[in-house]
């Protein structure tokens, strides 16, 4: 594994969009993506949100690319299709024996409870129609959300992003937990391996969202100090380090430089050439967040 430096991780500076925001303001969003290069293609599924009074997370967007700049859509998923009063990040997934799966972080209509729905279909194109299953359906004390999801010779490991709902006004708290499987559909659950840190920038929440490597000893994760940061949280890195990730203190939380200065939802994807390209959620001006990309 090669240890990521600083001048190796994402910044807004050299950014360019993807996904512009469905619209300006606060609480218009596109972002929330997950990305993987197959076949030399990329793919991409994010998520589109409005405003709470429009409707919150109302879609996730399935496209495709060939230089990973500029996608053409070719699949949408609409929340009222799963009951689910909003989406949140979709993981898009080529299957070993082929075909493709769609991860899709659901809302329980009236409350703070999430869980984790699934889309499978030959292609990505047939996503919308695929074959549905529910992965987890967390619980009255658990919300489940915004997995990330590999696999390779050794089996399937998603970290999960989990919300507690035992404590009235505590249910924007998150920490991740790791589980593996062997199908992506059945998991079992390894325990909590990622927190916040009392009195840092990640004290109310920590979640993972890209792994940097194929033995996942290092990974880029979302933070915020406080529950008025939540929605806008930036990012970070955390190494494993004996059964359990530990974030790194040099790492200051990278941030736009825009509005609620978030730069979130980290994916990474690895290039022929040894870079990475980097997809992240980041706020602008106005105050709407629009999907970007930049290579390190």
């Amino acid at each position: 594994m090669t240890t990521a430096s600083v001048s190796s991780l994402p910044s807004y500076d050299d950014c360019e969009v993807v996904v512009p925001a469905p619209d300006a303001g606060p609480g218009n969003w596109s972002g929330a993506a997950s990305v993987v290069l197959h076949d030399d293609v990329f793919w991409l599924a994010y998520r589109v949100r409005r405003p709470l009074a429009d409707g919150r997370g109302v879609s996730v967007v399935v496209a495709r690319s060939d230089d990973g700049i500029r996608f053409q859509q070719v699949a949408e998923v609409d929340r009222d299709a799963f009951g689910s009063e909003s989406f949140e990040r979709p993981v898009l997934v080529p299957l070993p024996g082929g075909g493709w799966r769609l991860y899709l972080s659901c809302a329980t209509p009236g409350s703070k409870h999430w869980w984790v729905d699934s889309l499978t279909a030959d292609t990505p194109e047939g996503l919308p129609t695929g074959r549905q299953r529910r992965v987890l359906p967390g619980d009255d004390r658990m919300a489940v959300k915004d997995p990330v999801v590999t696999h390779d010779a050794e089996g399937w490991r998603m970290w999960l992003c989990c919300h507690p709902l035992t404590v009235p006004g505590d249910e924007d708290r998150m920490t991740t937990r790791l589980l593996v499987g062997e199908d992506g559909l059945t998991w079992h659950d390894l325990g909590e391996v990622l927190r916040g840190r009392p009195g840092e920038w990640d004290e109310r929440g920590a979640r993972v969202t890209a792994v940097l490597d194929a033995g996942s000893l290092e990974v880029l994760y979302d933070g915020r100090a406080d529950a008025a940061s939540n929605w806008y949280e930036t990012t970070g890195l955390a190494r494993w380090e004996g059964d359990r990730l530990v974030a790194d203190p040099a790492v200051r939380p990278i941030a736009s430089p825009h509005s609620d200065g978030a730069f979130r939802y980290a994916t990474a994807v690895r290039l022929r050439d040894g870079r990475t390209r980097f997809y992240l959620e980041a706020a602008r001006p106005d105050g709407a967040h629009d999907l970007v990309t930049c290579v390190r």
